[in-house]
């Protein structure tokens, strides 16, 4: 960027942007069980299942993967000072699927699974304000599967684990926020100088006079 120039004067301007009124960064883990036939499409009857490999993969889920189920004031006293802050019951939707790999190479991937958990934060979020969630961190992975058999009949394409159990850990950043006008005295800013180009001249390979060629 160029230097700014004398000239250049600075204007107060107004532009719109999001105050943040709190934020905290904190960690969870929680164990799931899904229970019961699990569909797995391409899975048969005749599937081999032995020796097969079981991971998953966990996503924030694409509708309402937040929803704040209360917001409840509470006093709170901080360093002698008695402040008003908010305790929120959040629930996360998340989609969960369960990857087996089988010895060959061929992959199932399940159907999505739906799983939620709440979870209850305190912030400066009063009513008005609103909860953003970022996942800095999300991921899962199967400590538990007990038996794996397919299912037949009606149960055909779908795998049932004896004992399956999953963990997924969160790292998330929790803001509450508000959008507001605001307004500063600024400069604007000048487009950088465009790079000098020139297109190189020809080079010759490094030769290698001491091995070819050879002297007789």
């Amino acid at each position: 960027m160029q230097e700014h120039m004398p000239s250049q004067a600075q204007e107060l301007i107004c532009i719109n942007v999001d105050k943040v009124y709190d934020w905290i960064v904190k960690e969870m883990s929680f164990d799931i069980s899904p229970t019961g036939p699990i569909t797995f499409p391409g899975v048969t009857a005749t599937t081999d299942l032995t020796g097969a490999i079981v991971t998953c993969r966990v996503i924030p889920a694409t509708t309402n993967p937040i929803v704040i189920l209360n917001r409840e004031n509470r006093q709170f006293s901080i360093d002698g000072s008695t402040v008003c802050l908010q305790h929120l019951n959040v629930q996360k939707n998340f989609i969960l699927t369960i990857v087996v790999t089988l010895p060959n190479g061929t992959v199932f991937t399940s159907n999505n699974i739906p799983v939620s958990r709440c979870e209850q934060v305190t912030l400066c979020a009063p009513k008005g304000t609103d909860v953003e969630i970022l996942y800095t961190d999300l991921d899962c992975f199967v400590c538990t599967t007990g038996t794996l058999s397919v299912g037949t009949g009606a149960a055909a394409g779908t795998i049932t684990f004896s004992a399956l159990t999953i963990t997924v850990a969160v790292c998330q950043s929790i803001q509450s926020t508000f959008p507001v006008t605001v307004e500063f005295l600024a400069t604007f800013c000048e487009p950088r100088a465009d790079l000098p180009f020139s297109c190189p001249t020809a080079v010759r390979p490094q030769q290698c006079p001491v091995i070819f060629p050879t002297v007789g």
